[in-house]
C-alpha cells in the first residue's frame, strides 16, 4: 500500500449536512428551529449564566480575597531533609528528590531552605535558595546550583 493509494473508511466521511436550503432539501423553510421565539432568532438562547431575570448565582455569592494568576507554586525543602535523607557526597537533584519521595510534583519549582543544619557535602541542584541555605550547603563543603 501507497500513501497515494490512502482512502477512509466507507461511511466515515459522510458529506455535511446544510440547513435551511430549501424545503426540497427536507430541512428548509424553519431548518429545525420551529416558530418564532428567542431559539428562533439569529444568535437566539440565553447567555451563560442568565436564569431568566433572577439574581444570578455568579452575583448573588459574596467575593473574597483576590487570586493572583502570575503567582508561581514553589516547593520547599529545608537543608535538615536533605540532611536525613541524602548520603555523604550524593547529588541532589529534581530526580532524585523525586526518587526518595520528597517531592511528588515540582510544580512551578523546587526552592531550599536554610531551616536546620547540615553536615554532609552534597552537589544541590535546585530553582531556587535562600541565602541562608546557600551558606550552610556551601559551608560543609557542598555545591549550590541554580538550575
Amino acid at each position: 500500500m501507497k500513501l497515494g493509494e490512502l482512502k477512509p473508511a466507507v461511511g466515515s466521511n459522510p458529506d455535511n449536512f446544510r440547513r435551511g436550503r430549501g424545503h426540497g432539501s427536507g430541512n428548509g423553510k424553519t431548518a429545525g428551529k420551529g416558530h418564532k421565539g428567542q431559539k428562533a432568532r439569529s444568535g437566539g438562547g440565553v447567555r451563560p449564566g442568565f436564569e431568566g431575570g433572577q439574581m444570578p448565582l455568579y452575583r448573588r455569592i459574596p467575593k473574597r480575597g483576590f487570586k493572583c494568576i502570575n503567582t508561581k507554586e514553589i516547593v520547599a525543602l529545608n537543608v535538615s531533609l536533605l540532611n536525613d535523607v541524602f548520603e555523604d557526597g550524593a547529588t541532589v537533584d529534581l530526580e532524585a528528590l523525586q526518587a526518595k519521595g520528597l517531592v511528588s510534583h515540582p510544580r512551578d519549582g523546587v526552592k531550599i531552605l536554610g531551616n536546620g543544619e547540615i553536615s554532609k557535602k552534597l552537589i544541590v541542584k535546585a530553582n531556587y535558595y535562600s541565602a541562608s541555605a546557600k551558606e550552610k550547603i556551601e559551608a560543609a563543603g557542598g555545591n549550590a546550583e541554580v538550575i
